[in-house]
């Protein structure tokens, strides 16, 4: 199957090059599939061309030229060469062209309800890679060098990553047919719903997943499995669909700057990331390149990775260094940062690693120390400011229905700061340090505005869905007494467009309270003359 067959499973995709399609209702071909993936790539290796894209599917799938690029490059490890057999990662990379295919209401259903961390990303893709590279004599390189690419917009890293290493020693020996197989069995499976556990049919195996909701307990632990007595095989229970457990702790605060985990010197974001004529970008770069260590020198945070230790190896000290001392290639490895911390290191907590360490622990339970002293600091730093956000909203008893809702008063960091006296983090957190000082950077950085927005949106939909059930309680008949046609059908006018955004999973409405307001919207525009009448209920 090349790039200009058009071939698989659903031809109504039209061929490679063909315009995009746009949205896909729900039961169109590939909607399903697109809810979960945007397309498969396959990169390879060409003597002439270097990395060269040999294969995208859904064959229709619009790429540009910036982002086909992008993919190539990304998708081989770099300075890698000499490393034989396979190897998994990802990357994230912005989409360029504008959106190309807007979302129906399934997947606006799908992000309100999860964790704003896990939400899909409008401006961003994710490419989830499995490399291989063997000798083969039959290659005039004497190499076999090939990546399989899922791109998403979902940051399921561990779902993905577990789907790959299914997929991909299978396609590098089937090669299409494998391919269109598993994409097939994708565009079956069911919509990934916040709070559901879901049985993903794949090669023969059943992946069983649960998809975070915002409504989750942080510290539950895996999905129970689920029972079904016809289910044969068994499933393979995923403990999460996303990265590593330590980012469920910091899902109470999304993280609001750009972010790539590989990154290289082809990027095409690269000049504009490491120029020296203005100050560092805030953006974490994920790069395995030595090049990087002198060119981003003068970055003011650089964490350098070395070969995983012996398990019981301890660490001779644990203490963070500066970068002054990191300015050659053979710097070991360590944190080397130019911030200075606002809390006092929980020595408590670093006792209880290294015992662990001594004491050979399971890593998944180190893990899980260290995942829960993350939760409860970043819970402790959360709940003052949630607390003063909800005192912002309007009390429910101004909320009147036939007057416009009250505004939610403005955050003023100086009465924020002034209230954690007596209810800030030293309530639940007994590390000390300057807990005001934190809070004040924490106010010039993006992830305080990226937060802000996301509270102060949700406040003002909880405000107006207040008002909208005010008014489906009153009397809708003696409202409309003294009030005149233009009235009238204003109201009419806003109660539909309150009605398309709850209906939109937009507004948190009651079933009953969307009801009431389809019976007033019938009550109101039946007081109206019959000219009106047709005018807002065309035949």
């Amino acid at each position: 199957m090349d790039q200009g067959s058009g071939g698989g499973p659903h031809r109504a995709r039209g061929r490679f090059g063909a315009p995009s399609c746009g949205a896909r209702a729900p039961g169109a071909p590939w909607a399903r599939f697109s809810a979960w993936l945007e397309c498969v790539c396959v990169v390879t290796f060409d003597l002439e061309l270097g990395q060269a894209l040999e294969l995208v599917y859904p064959s229709d799938f619009q790429l540009t030229d910036k982002e086909k690029s992008s993919i190539c490059y990304l998708s081989f490890p770099d300075s890698h060469s000499g490393c034989l057999g396979d190897t998994q990662f990802s990357f994230r990379i912005r989409q360029c062209g504008g959106q190309r295919r807007p979302w129906h209401t399934d997947d606006r259903h799908c992000d309100s309800g999860a964790p704003v961390s896990l939400q899909r990303e409008p401006a961003h893709y994710f490419g989830y890679v499995y490399f291989r590279q063997v000798k083969d004599s039959s290659v005039k390189r004497g190499y076999f060098q090939k990546s399989l690419v899922l791109v998403s917009r979902l940051p399921f890293v561990r779902l993905f990553q577990a789907l790959l290493s299914l997929v991909a020693p299978e396609y590098f020996d089937k090669l299409a047919p494998c391919l269109e197989a598993v994409c097939s069995e994708v565009d079956q499976w069911p919509a990934p719903v916040p709070g559901q556990t879901l049985n993903l049919p794949v090669m023969g195996v059943v992946l069983q997943v649960h998809i975070p909701s915002s409504a989750d307990k942080p510290e539950s632990g895996p999905p129970k499995q689920c029972s079904h007595k016809n289910l044969l095989p068994a499933p393979v229970v995923l403990t999460s669909v996303h990265e590593l457990d330590l980012f469920s702790c910091l899902q109470p605060l999304k993280f609001c700057c750009d972010y790539r985990p590989y990154f290289t010197i082809h990027d095409s974001e690269f000049k504009e990331f490491t120029t020296r004529t203005q100050a560092p970008p805030s953006v974490v770069l994920g790069v395995t390149n030595p090049f990087f260590i002198k060119t981003l020198q003068h970055w003011p945070h650089v964490l350098r990775i070395g070969e995983p230790k012996m398990p019981g190896d301890l660490p001779k000290q644990v203490k963070l260094k500066k970068p002054s001392r990191l300015k050659t290639l053979d710097t070991k490895p360590g944190l080397y940062t130019a911030y200075t911390t606002y809390l006092h290191r929980d020595k408590a907590l670093l006792r209880r690693l290294l015992k662990g360490l001594q004491k050979k622990r399971p890593s998944d339970m180190q893990t899980a120390v260290l995942r829960r002293h993350l939760l409860e600091l970043t819970q402790s730093f959360i709940i003052p400011l949630e607390h003063y956000m909800a005192s912002l909203m309007p009390l429910q008893k101004s909320i009147t229905p036939w007057k416009t809702p009250p505004q939610i008063h403005p955050f003023c960091q100086d009465d924020f700061l002034r209230s954690l006296e007596h209810s800030g983090p030293q309530l639940t957190c007994l590390i000390k340090g300057d807990w005001l000082g934190l809070y004040r950077r924490f106010f010039k950085s993006p992830h305080f505005d990226g937060w802000y927005r996301q509270r102060h949106k949700e406040m003002a939909q909880k405000l107006e869905a207040l008002h909208l059930e005010a008014i489906c309680e009153a009397n809708i008949e003696i409202w409309m007494k003294d009030k005149s046609e233009v009235e009238v059908v204003d109201l009419v006018l806003k109660l539909r467009e309150r009605l398309v955004r709850a209906q939109g999973h937009q507004l948190p409405v009651k079933e009953a309270t969307l009801k009431r307001a389809r019976l007033y919207i019938e009550t109101v525009i039946g007081s109206l003359p019959k000219d009106l009448q047709v005018l807002l209920c065309p035949p």
